[in-house]
């Protein structure tokens, strides 16, 4: 095994480290620039930067009835007329269940050094009873065949897959989940932590508690202030819990989360309205998650954005102390930003699945927050193109959260979704694909040459796999899959970026 991750071992520089139990206003930045220094020649990147590949459970594993497993949320919630675009469901997926040493083998023969998935728990815990044996040996495969390629395990615990028997017993909204996920990644390490050194707790909480238990655009579907709120401060004690145990059982390991953020900026910065719904969608995106977990204590105007809704009543004496635990590594997942204003934009741009469905806001706090759109470049997802942000986002994350505790970032998931035209052989040229890696690559490299502690990327996806609300009608793959055949079918842009992990550099002049 060549590659290794290593715990942090102290301060890696950023702003002055502030007391315990506070958290920080919103302060507006500027737009820099769209291409900064590392704009268009050859941009090398230090020899031990990571470069990985990023799936998860449920989009690509399939085998939903195999050796054990029972329904998650997702799967009772893809049966919901009108939830999943075409009512799809990842009962199949990619078949990785099945293939994965195929997809070990591309990966290896691509030249990714580290493989970021994640473990389902209703595979591990069907129902949330007992413990399936044969759900962790299909971990114990994978995990195997990884290390035999050369390939880094980085295992997530929970990326949205809560089993349908403890969302039955109240879900995330109820404490006591905070304690079974403990337990569940207890049993998960005893199984896989001899091999496994990197253990992400959750991805995007702000997924899992908004867009399933206010919004209802993911599963379970609530909607609901109150349950999204309670669900937000359980999955981040749960989170600590399982970081205090996992320490407590492997003081080694490599521990950490994974948050998306976006960056809120004013659509007008001179106008006091603009700024004050900014304020609001950072904090209801942002802070509501980085501040407790990195800083001890949840941000006041955020508790007033939010007073009604009773998010207070479920913080209990220590809880705080235990959600900010000490990690090692927090994952940045980055897609794009937004231009915020006080007045509904007059052309919004649908950026969600076209669903019959009727759904919520899913921002509790977040009222008189509208996004605009700026005339920027989209991809066929109709999200905004803006790997400027990403710079800005990793200086304030340096500055303000990471730097000061000595916690190394990773750009755990970027990417995006073209409508990929294959040729007969189904080989597809996505060079809009390429040009968007490349650019957030450059803005990765414009952060750390500012010194932003950045030491990885992963792109998203390894594969073409099931894409939630949009079912199978969004593709983010390096790879192309053919969802009848399970055929897996390299893009250019997974060419390219297999060049780019093998020379640990960008090219001069690339593909546009």
């Amino acid at each position: 095994m060549d590659v290794e991750i290593a715990a942090a071992t102290g301060p890696a520089g950023g702003g002055a480290l502030a007391a315990p139990g506070t958290a920080l206003p919103y302060t507006p930045s500027r737009p820099r620039p769209a291409r900064g220094a590392n704009g268009t020649g050859r941009v090398d990147f230090p020899r031990d930067f990571l470069w990985g590949a990023a799936t998860a459970a449920y989009q690509v594993e399939g085998a939903a009835r195999t050796d054990g497993r029972e329904d998650s949320i997702w799967d009772v919630f893809a049966r919901v007329p009108g939830a999943v675009l075409n009512q799809e469901d990842g009962e199949v997926a990619c078949d990785q269940y099945h293939r994965y040493p195929e997809d070990v083998a591309l990966m290896r023969d691509l030249g990714i050094k580290a493989y970021r998935f994640s473990t389902s728990w209703a595979r591990i815990q069907p129902g949330g009873r007992e413990f399936n044996a044969a759900g962790l040996d299909y971990y114990d495969r994978l995990v195997d065949e990884l290390l035999g390629a050369g390939i880094l395990p980085w295992l997530t615990l929970y990326h949205w897959d809560l089993p349908q028997g403890i969302e039955d017993d109240g879900g995330w909204p109820v404490r006591d989940t905070a304690y079974r996920f403990r337990d569940y990644a207890v049993a998960t390490h005893e199984r896989l932590g001899d091999r496994v050194g990197v253990w992400t707790t959750l991805n995007e909480p702000w997924c899992a508690a908004f867009l399933g238990y206010t919004g209802g655009q993911h599963a379970p579907g609530r909607q609901s202030r109150e349950d999204g709120l309670a669900a937000a401060h359980h999955l981040m004690l749960g989170h600590g819990l399982a970081v205090e145990a996992l320490r407590e059982r492997a003081p080694e390991a490599n521990l950490g989360i994974t948050l998306n953020f976006e960056v809120e900026d004013p659509l007008n910065p001179d106008d006091p309205a603009d700024v004050e719904a900014a304020r609001r969608l950072d904090g209801a995106f942002n802070r509501i998650f980085a501040d407790p977990i990195l800083r001890g204590a949840y941000p006041e105007d955020v508790l007033t954005d939010v007073a009604p809704y009773g998010l207070t009543e479920h913080v209990r004496d220590g809880d705080l102390e235990t959600i900010s635990a000490p990690i090692d590594t927090l994952g940045v997942n980055y897609y794009h930003g937004n231009g915020v204003a006080a007045v509904p934009a007059p052309a919004p741009l649908a950026g969600n699945a076209p669903l019959s469905r009727a759904t919520s806001s899913p921002f509790p706090g977040g009222d008189g927050a509208y996004v605009h759109p700026r005339g920027l470049p989209l991809t066929d997802q109709n999200w905004e193109i803006q790997p400027e942000g990403l710079t800005r986002l990793l200086l304030r994350l340096q500055e303000d959260y990471t730097g000061p505790r000595g916690i190394a970032m990773y750009v755990t998931e970027n990417g995006c979704a073209y409508d990929d035209v294959p040729d007969a052989e189904g080989y597809v040229e996505d060079h809009d694909r390429i040009a968007f890696i490349d650019g957030h690559l450059r803005a990765i490299k414009d952060a750390m040459d500012e010194g932003a502690d950045v030491r990885g990327y992963f792109g998203w996806s390894l594969l073409d796999n099931y894409e939630w609300a949009w079912g199978y009608g969004k593709r983010f793959g390096l790879v192309r899959v053919d969802y009848e055949t399970q055929e897996r079918i390299v893009k250019a842009s997974g060419r390219w970026y297999g060049q780019v992990a093998t020379d640990g550099s960008l090219p001069e002049l690339p593909i546009r």
